[in-house]
């Protein structure tokens, strides 16, 4: 479904996708939750990785969400940089190398995967970077819930939108 060659569409698309993660990383556009905040980052992170390559599906999910932390909230970023770039990795190679006839049901695997990762990553990291595994069990349903909705909104709107027709028909459109 991708080229592997970097070229100029692909940089600037997946730099506003990493744009667009840094914004959703934000605390304005989060829904607070007991302990901290829920945010909806995660709907970025999975369409990028159902369109891009492994390689720009971890720019935008793990360096976008690593620099959203950094400005707006620096304690989890190296978590986010890892937990959201490895999401973002299993989910494009599962969507591109799995199950070729049949691309939504490969996203939709991929998607629980990075799913899985995600609230496993983060459980771990906040046990880690706040010494307490209380706090990370405290956030633990959110956490699921916070990857849960991205990933349906994600997958709502990559292929029930259109989101992967049209971007299939801009990158391939001669130029």
């Amino acid at each position: 479904m991708y080229a592997s060659r970097m070229n100029a569409k692909k940089i600037t698309f997946t730099a506003m996708l990493m744009a667009m993660n840094i914004i959703m990383s934000t605390s304005v556009l989060s829904v607070p939750v007991p302990g901290g905040h829920m945010y909806l980052n995660d709907a970025i992170i999975v369409t990028a990785a159902v369109l891009l390559d492994p390689l720009c599906a971890f720019l935008v999910g793990g360096v976008g969400a690593f620099i959203g932390d950094m400005l707006f909230y620096p304690t989890p970023m190296f978590v986010s940089l890892v937990t959201h770039g490895l999401q973002a990795v299993v989910i494009s190679l599962v969507a591109h190398r799995t199950l070729k006839n049949k691309p939504v049901a490969a996203s939709i695997v991929g998607a629980i995967l990075g799913w899985i990762l995600c609230f496993t990553g983060y459980t771990l990291g906040r046990a880690f970077i706040y010494s307490t595994p209380a706090y990370a069990v405290a956030k633990f349903p959110f956490q699921v819930l916070q990857t849960a909705v991205g990933s349906a909104i994600a997958l709502l709107l990559c292929w029930k939108a259109g989101v992967v027709k049209l971007y299939k028909q801009w990158y391939y459109k001669a130029a």
